[in-house]
């Protein structure tokens, strides 16, 4: 093994989609069944199924669903950019539902719009399998130093 392999990761920068999604088990982006396709410091993708367990009463999936793809994807790509200097937080989400879906594999793709020394705005396009944009989302983090 090589010294990449065998030291662990110090920052989200250094987790790939595998590791991301290995460590997010038991988490709640795990219930709702998304995964991580591309993780990056400049995007990151997803997907998950859209089925019964995600709808609100309306047969529909449920918006908070959307908002936390948005948070979670948003959230690493922060993450990985934003590296040893200490830790992201969300502070903001706004998402908009554009389209309801009843099921099929949705994704996700989060790119940033703004990273300076305090806070990051990023951006988050959910499509459906024939590329229509379902949602729409923002996300502000604020950037947390380490202390020294």
């Amino acid at each position: 093994m090589t010294e990449q392999q065998t030291r662990p990761p110090t920052s989200m920068a250094d987790l790939s989609a595998e590791q991301i999604n290995e460590i997010s088990k038991g988490t709640f982006a795990d219930l709702i069944g998304l995964r991580v396709t591309e993780a990056g410091p400049d995007r990151v993708c997803g997907e998950w199924t859209v089925t019964p367990q995600l709808h609100q009463p309306a047969g529909i999936q449920n918006g908070g669903v959307l908002c936390t793809v948005v948070e979670t994807l948003a959230s690493t790509g922060g993450s990985a950019w934003y590296g040893e200097r200490g830790v992201v937080v969300g502070v903001n989400n706004s998402t908009d539902f554009l389209r309801a879906v009843r099921e099929g594999t949705l994704t996700a793709e989060a790119t940033p719009l703004h990273r300076g020394g305090m806070q990051q705005l990023w951006q988050v396009v959910v499509t459906d399998e024939g590329g229509r944009k379902i949602a729409h989302g923002q996300v502000r983090l604020q950037n947390l130093p380490h202390r020294a």
